[in-house]
């Protein structure tokens, strides 16, 4: 059984823990960030400039949730604290036993939010877009992209992070051919980077008269939104333009306009659409910024490269091959770097992903400091 000792030691790890996070979010300027914030979205003239204002309030939140969450955690620290002395001076071992629950609660929490001390990037603060494209499978690769875009979508949802879904393109019979959404809070793609790569489904294929087990493909594409201050232009004369009528699932029209647009950015041949807006200007307006994010991805990549190549780093991207959803003959998601792994694959495709996302923002740092970045 574990000693009032013990516990007391516990907690005071826990609470430096929690002191050298608060020194890394800098708490003192989030407090700071919060009344500047707020003294702009009380401004009577803020919904003047919608994108502005939009930019104010969804910061607001971010700032709002990250203090919470702190001040909760260091809060609930305090109170395992006093519960402790209370167990000791009643000599009650139900409320000892509360400690040790109350504790293994709290070093899960502070784990999970340690790891956003680990998002040091020069891209890592910036909101997400998310690209998922189903690979080699057919019909079931199909449905396994839809399947990938649900978790996400789902992920967000849990965490309240608002989500904006711009382009979908779906397949004949089923599923999704591609598609592209936003999660539009602060430190989104620093989070979401580590699942970028091949994801690879093995089941009883739905699709399949005979019940055949089937592997299928489908790739995810995570880049950081472009900001003012990027050196992104592009000229008019490389981008090629088409416009076209949205559709929705098996084919069926959306929009009775041609408002959806499709930009190819010619010397790339990156291809990117919209048609989530009834506005054709708009969805040009939206496909632009996706086009701007995925050039800026690529000249991080080419920049990592020459880097790489300098350093006579010959190893793979860590994106590539990376988690394997396994339904059928056993039950498992294992991610392929971390070496993470659970034994419930319902529970991961609803979106509780988390301890993916931990161990391979952990895997990622680690492989950064044995390379020497």
């Amino acid at each position: 059984m574990t000693t009032t000792l013990e516990l007391a030691e516990a907690i005071r790890g826990l609470d430096a823990t929690l002191h050298n996070i608060e020194v890394v979010l800098d708490v003192a300027k989030l407090r700071k960030d919060k009344a500047d914030l707020e003294a702009e979205a009380s401004a009577p003239d803020l919904w003047d400039d919608q994108t502005k204002a939009q930019a104010v309030t969804s910061r607001l939140s971010y700032v709002n949730m990250e203090i919470n969450r702190v001040e909760g955690l260091r809060s609930r620290i305090d109170d395992a604290g006093i519960m402790l002395e209370m167990a000791e001076s009643e000599d009650d071992p139900g409320v000892l036993e509360e400690v040790v629950e109350e504790l293994a609660k709290l070093r899960k929490s502070i784990d999970e939010l340690e790891v956003r001390t680990l998002l040091s990037g020069p891209y890592d603060v910036r909101e997400a877009l998310v690209s998922i494209r189903s690979g080699a499978g057919g019909v079931d690769a199909a449905d396994f992209a839809e399947m990938l875009m649900r978790m996400y979508l789902r992920w967000a949802e849990r965490h309240g992070y608002p989500t904006e879904v711009y382009d979908t393109s779906y397949a004949e019979e089923a599923g999704l051919k591609s598609a592209t959404f936003a999660v539009k809070v602060p430190y989104a793609y620093g989070t979401l980077s580590v699942e970028a790569g091949t994801h690879r489904l093995v089941r009883i294929s739905p699709f399949d008269n005979q019940g055949r087990r089937q592997t299928s493909f489908a790739a995810v594409e995570v880049v950081p939104v472009v900001e003012q201050t990027d050196d992104i232009e592009i000229p008019d004369e490389e981008i090629r333009v088409d416009v076209y009528r949205a559709s929705g699932p098996g084919g069926q029209g959306v929009n009775t306009t041609d408002s959806a647009v499709r930009l190819t950015h010619i010397p790339t041949n990156i291809v990117v659409s919209c048609q989530n807006e009834r506005s054709q200007l708009q969805n040009k307006a939206t496909a632009m910024v996706v086009l701007k994010a995925k050039l800026l991805a690529r000249k991080q990549a080419e920049e990592a490269a020459k880097i790489d190549a300098l350093r006579g780093d010959v190893a793979g991207s860590w994106g590539d091959q990376m988690r394997n959803y396994v339904l059928n003959p056993y039950q498992m998601v294992k991610d392929l770097r971390s070496e993470f792994e659970t034994g419930n694959p319902s529970a991961v495709l609803d979106g509780e992903i988390d301890g993916f996302i931990e161990a391979g923002i952990r895997w990622r740092k680690q492989r950064e400091r044995a390379a020497g970045k």
